[in-house]
């Protein structure tokens, strides 16, 4: 496992801000903060290149011209999955992966453009790939909540 992530109370509210707002500026978030500019970038510099955080806008496929958006549950040969893993990671429209608990091992999302691109992505790409041993596909059919607002994990 990781090591946790060695966040304090600036690191959380400068987090907390910028779910709110992406785009708040470094010298906004330190007069609210009371510390300094220079403070607020460090820290945010930090907490990027520890992939702690992104700064990133998030777009809504379905709104963007991506007519087939959703999740797959993959069942791995266990002792494969390190060369799995690292296979998915290079197919672009696989933007999200985690190692799971469950019956299943990993679980993906992808974009889209189509139909035929999902089939492509699904029977060239993914079921191509040695150690998956079954794959569930699910469709989005609309994103009821989207909501990135949430806390950093206090100290336990």
């Amino acid at each position: 496992m990781p090591d946790k992530p060695k966040i304090d109370t600036i690191d959380r509210n400068i987090i907390e801000f910028l779910q709110k707002d992406g785009r708040m500026p470094n010298t906004l978030i330190a007069r609210k903060l009371g510390v300094s500019e220079s403070t607020v970038r460090s820290r945010l510099n930090r907490l990027i290149k520890e992939e702690i955080i992104q700064v990133v806008a998030v777009a809504n496929p379905l709104k963007i011209g991506c007519e087939a958006v959703g999740n797959l549950k993959i069942w791995v040969d266990v002792i494969k999955i390190d060369k799995v893993i690292a296979a998915l990671k290079q197919i672009e429209s696989v933007w999200f992966i985690v190692h799971t608990t469950g019956d299943s091992g990993l679980y993906a999302e992808f974009v889209a453009k189509s139909i035929d691109s999902l089939n492509d992505l699904l029977y060239s790409k993914i079921y191509q790939i040695d150690g998956i041993q079954k794959v569930e596909t699910s469709i989005i059919l609309d994103y009821i909540k989207r909501d990135y607002n949430w806390k950093a994990a206090e100290k336990e």
